[in-house]
């Protein structure tokens, strides 16, 4: 699936909550579904930096593609990076690299996340994309 029509399924699936108290619960209700990264992967090194909270994540290529795991100590913010991998895991570098984020505000998440949970989003999908950048970079 496209990275651009799994933003749309996810722009679907928000509009379907009248309010922010239920989007909340389903952000909850995805990070319990997240892929959990290996316990041998939660160090310091996959920690996302700029986050409050604890997030690791690990990526690896396979078959031309990136496949991100990921956890967090910290069930928003969990949620928040299960979102971010869904829509750019199991994609070709380039296409992480190409594609917008424009979907995280037509959602409403970052305006109605605390400023430091803003801060970690953007670092969140910051460090997704240095993923794929090293990626790109080992594929040319």
């Amino acid at each position: 699936m496209k990275i651009e029509d799994i933003q749309n399924d996810i722009i679907d699936e928000f509009s379907m909550f009248d309010n922010w108290e239920d989007r909340y619960q389903y952000m909850i209700d995805l990070g319990k579904s997240l892929p959990l990264i290996d316990e041998r992967y939660k160090t310091e090194d996959n920690i996302i930096k700029g986050c409050q909270s604890k997030v690791w994540v690990h990526a690896e290529m396979e078959d031309d593609k990136v496949v991100f795991t990921a956890d967090s100590d910290a069930i928003i913010t969990k949620g928040i990076i299960a979102i971010l991998i869904r829509v750019f895991s199991n994609q070709h570098p380039k296409d992480i690299l190409d594609a917008d984020t424009e979907f995280i505000d037509q959602i409403g998440l970052k305006e109605h996340l605390s400023p430091t949970r803003a801060n970690g989003l953007v670092s969140m999908v910051k460090q997704l994309k240095m993923y794929a950048i090293a990626y790109q970079t080992q594929l040319s």
